[in-house]
């Protein structure tokens, strides 16, 4: 084409915008890096884990990893961000019914899902690192936000004190469901829910 009357020529290649098939491989991509690199946490927590081996059991590429996680801390953080809570909140009319709804679920979620393997690694790697301070302090955030919308709505219709300590209730729910977790390793059952419900219930 001409310019000011001058010859310019232009390459095909360098005008090429990326492809939405491009774009889909580097998404796919990135899922199974974020896939393996949770698996390996779940595990053996942070201390163990090495991109060495996300790339060797993934198959993609160090160079590649590194070009979107520059480092070894980012690749953990962003991983573990799937372990912040998407529970929606329940709306059973009581609060009864919905404090029921999420423990019961927390509870079947607790012996099996993988981030109740990767958490205790997360938190003792936060006692030390700032950087995982926050994704624990995320963490933290999505898993008492359910309990802390439904308190909400229990004050909005009255059932609930509008003076109630919000944070002290939610840790009197789930810490005996965290405590039989990762300390006594009893079983987290129906039974025991319903019992943690009814006692905290009972003093508000």
């Amino acid at each position: 084409m001409y310019v000011g009357g001058k010859m310019v020529t232009t390459s095909k290649k360098s005008e090429r915008v990326p492809s939405a098939k491009v774009n889909g491989r580097v998404e796919r991509s990135r899922h199974t890096v974020l896939t393996t690199a949770f698996e390996l946490l779940s595990e053996g927590g942070v201390a163990s884990f090495t991109v060495d081996e996300v790339s060797r059991r993934s198959g993609v590429a160090k160079t590649t990893i590194y070009r979107h996680w520059p480092t070894r801390e980012a690749l953990v953080i962003d991983a573990c961000s799937r372990m912040i809570a998407e529970q929606e909140a329940p709306d059973t009319g009581t609060l009864e019914g919905d404090v029921t709804a999420i423990l019961e679920e927390i509870a079947h979620l607790l012996p099996t899902a993988n981030w109740s393997f990767v958490l205790p690694s997360i938190v003792d790697t936060a006692e030390r690192n700032p950087e995982f301070a926050e994704i624990h302090s995320r963490i933290q955030r999505g898993h008492a936000a359910p309990l802390r919308e439904v308190l909400q709505r229990a004050v909005d219709r009255g059932e609930l004190s509008a003076d109630a300590d919000m944070s002290t209730i939610v840790a009197a729910l789930l810490g005996p469901l965290f405590y039989r977790r990762w300390f006594s390793r009893e079983p987290i059952d129906v039974p025991f829910v319903k019992a943690i419900i009814k006692r905290v219930l009972a003093s508000l």
